[in-house]
């Protein structure tokens, strides 16, 4: 059913204000599949709040995180046919561990793709230190199915992708676990159709699937190992495009070209997931923003 433009406006996104401590570090870490693979001892930096631990840049994504605010009766949706559609992240500020940190939410968007077919939702998150300076950009759209026909503009979201030149220079794959949307959700994302049987069968899955931040976590977890040696403070931006959903227990192939252009798939179904993928990096000792 449409969603209630007026309703979702008005909504109070709720302003989130956490302590993130090592354990949490850690936790977020393992919730993404660091530790798995015990031939990646630098994987320890991420998992060990005796050493450390090193925030994941994709632990953004969850600090401070407002919960599923759109399965609030007040947000004028249906939370039922919530999917994530496109998310970035910016990493403008080191980012803090053992300290206090806030996001703030706002919607800077609306998109109506006309009645029967879907409303996308335009937010943009900004995290910010004790002080409010802020470090970390969110820009996220979510799709809402059979949600438009609300009276919106359908105006473009961005520009079209560039093709994909040739072969990826390096393939990294990535199992998940089968219990892995029930450990991630504890990050904070409590939405039942990544936990119960019933909620994901009447949303069309025939189990509860991953959350699409859970596999962005993958996909950054594979880009560390692949491309930045490990090295978090790297990386200044990241966005793709969620294709389709993963199923838990599935194995994540991480596709990565030379200019920072990437996408994923799921081996068992050889089906895309992600995809108009990019990222940006700082090469070491040059000072100068690079794609590698």
């Amino acid at each position: 059913m449409p969603i209630d433009a007026e309703k979702l406006l008005n909504f109070e996104i709720p302003r989130v204000r956490q302590k993130v401590t090592p354990r949490d570090a850690a936790f977020y870490a393992l919730s993404v599949g660091m530790g798995h693979d015990d031939a990646h001892r630098a994987q320890q930096s991420f998992i060990d709040p005796l050493a450390g631990p090193l925030p994941m840049p994709s632990m953004t994504l969850v600090m401070a995180h407002p919960g599923f605010w759109l399965g609030h009766p007040d947000s004028g949706v249906d939370p039922v046919a919530v999917l994530h559609g496109r998310q970035s992240i910016a990493i403008t500020g080191a980012l803090p561990v053992d300290a206090e940190v806030e996001s703030e939410t706002r919607i800077t968007g609306l998109i109506d793709k006309g009645p029967g077919k879907a409303a996308l939702i335009l937010t943009e998150t900004q995290i910010s230190d004790a002080t409010g300076l802020p470090f970390a950009r969110l820009d996220r759209t979510t799709f809402i199915r059979g949600g438009g026909g609300f009276g919106g503009s359908d105006a473009p979201i961005s520009p079209a992708p560039p093709t994909l030149q040739g072969e990826p220079a390096l393939s990294i794959d990535l199992a998940t676990r089968r219990e892995q949307a029930l450990l991630y959700r504890l990050n904070g994302d409590l939405n039942p159709l990544h936990s119960d049987p019933d909620i994901a069968a009447r949303a069309g899955f025939e189990r509860p699937i991953l959350h699409g931040l859970c596999t962005m976590g993958f996909i950054l977890h594979a880009i560390l190992r692949g491309c930045l040696d490990y090295r978090p403070d790297r990386l200044r931006s990241v966005s793709l495009r969620f294709a389709a959903p993963v199923l838990p227990g599935e194995t994540i192939r991480t596709e990565i070209w030379n200019d920072g252009s990437f996408r994923a798939r799921v081996v068992e179904r050889d089906l895309i997931v992600a995809d108009e993928g990019r990222f940006d990096a700082i090469l070491p000792n040059s000072g100068t923003e690079a794609n590698l």
